[in-house]
């Protein structure tokens, strides 16, 4: 196959990662790297991502990188909490007619969700129309754990009573930002922003009504749930320590709840070691992505994502590469598809071309 020529948007943890992966890969070819830091601007993509030199200098400017005419621009940039700018630097993409496949902006994994506020789709929508583009979002969260896994098991069924999809994960090694989003590391007494039960919803809750939207229901409510764990002794973490009386561990759920009863649940346990919250659910394997479904038949999946290269990166990173992987990998699915909005359920099956070589 022709590769598929794509510009990166971030270079975060997730962006260096997926770069290292696209520089060998025979299906993509990097040709522009977009970064917000401006200590970056001007330097090789290589040298940002510790790998040999590129020839791709990184850059802020969105008009020269819509200029290289890629096929796809994948996205890997903040989260909603900076969604005008996400929104200026995709829909400048979509306006030329490049298709978008992203991480940020969470809420869009469904667009439909009533929680979306109309700022915040409206400006893609028309951006799709003017440049007969699509823009796929897959989340963070990941989004594949909580939508293809489930939805693919529930297709195994003849009646669901219930399905849950879990994120079981111990962030000890991991450095991404949890403070004040999910108030580990903090008194049990500050409120983190997801606590929040609005905000946990768009969030981190945009799969609810999707999967309900895919079963074929419309739910009643969605519900939420927080609870945090305090530690009795301080606990070391790749990021510092925590200390004994500071939240060392939090699970949340959102719930889907029709004709009375919770039906779909995304359920979060995130500990900083494994013996944190030990009456809370576990894998049976540590750092997992669990879903079980209550039917006929009823089924249990648990997923693990791991480094097996001795780089002792750890398995939530290791989770972050394969998030964004899906959005990579969506490329040529995306650029086949009719313009305008793409979620899950309008993606066929993504198998990975050019990943056995």
């Amino acid at each position: 196959m022709t590769p598929k020529r794509v510009v990166v948007w971030g270079t975060g943890v997730v962006g260096k990662m997926v770069i290292a992966e696209i520089v060998d890969h025979p299906l993509f070819e990097l040709v522009g790297v977009g970064v917000s830091n401006p200590a970056k601007v001007g330097r090789d993509a290589g040298e940002i991502c510790g790998l040999p030199a590129t020839g791709v200098l990184a850059t802020d400017s969105v008009e020269s990188l819509v200029a290289l005419r890629p096929d796809a621009l994948v996205h890997y940039g903040p989260t909603a909490q900076h969604a005008d700018e996400n929104i200026r630097v995709m829909s400048a993409f979509l306006r030329a007619g490049i298709d978008v496949c992203s991480t940020a902006m969470t809420p869009w994994v469904w667009p439909q969700m009533k929680q979306n506020p109309a700022p915040w789709i409206d400006p893609i929508t028309a951006a799709c129309e003017e440049g007969g583009s699509s823009c796929f979002t897959t989340g963070i969260d990941p989004g594949f754990a909580n939508d293809l896994f489930p939805l693919t098991l529930m297709g195994l069924c003849g009646r669901v009573d219930s399905v849950r999809a879990s994120e079981l994960l111990d962030y000890t090694d991991y450095e991404g930002d949890y403070e004040d989003e999910m108030g580990i590391g903090r008194p049990p007494s500050f409120k983190p922003l997801l606590e929040i039960p609005d905000l946990l919803v768009m969030a981190w809750g945009a799969t609810v009504p999707m999967i309900a939207h895919a079963a074929g229901i419309e739910l009643d409510d969605i519900t939420t749930t927080w609870e945090k764990w305090v530690t009795p002794t301080d606990r070391k973490t790749a990021k510092g320590v925590i200390s004994a009386g500071d939240v060392a561990a939090i699970r949340f759920t959102i719930n889907g709840v029709y004709d009375g009863r919770e039906v779909i649940t995304l359920e979060h346990v995130n500990r900083i070691g494994l013996d944190a919250a030990p009456e809370w659910p576990a894998g049976s394997a540590d750092d997992v992505y669990r879903v079980d479904i209550v039917g006929s038949p009823s089924i249990s999946q648990e997923t693990a994502f791991r480094f097996t290269d001795g780089s002792g990166r750890s398995p939530a990173v290791a989770g972050c590469l394969a998030t964004g992987l899906r959005a990579l990998n969506a490329v040529p699915a995306v650029n086949d598809l009719p313009p305008g909005w793409v979620t899950a359920l309008d993606l066929p099956l993504v198998p990975g071309v050019g990943t056995i070589r």
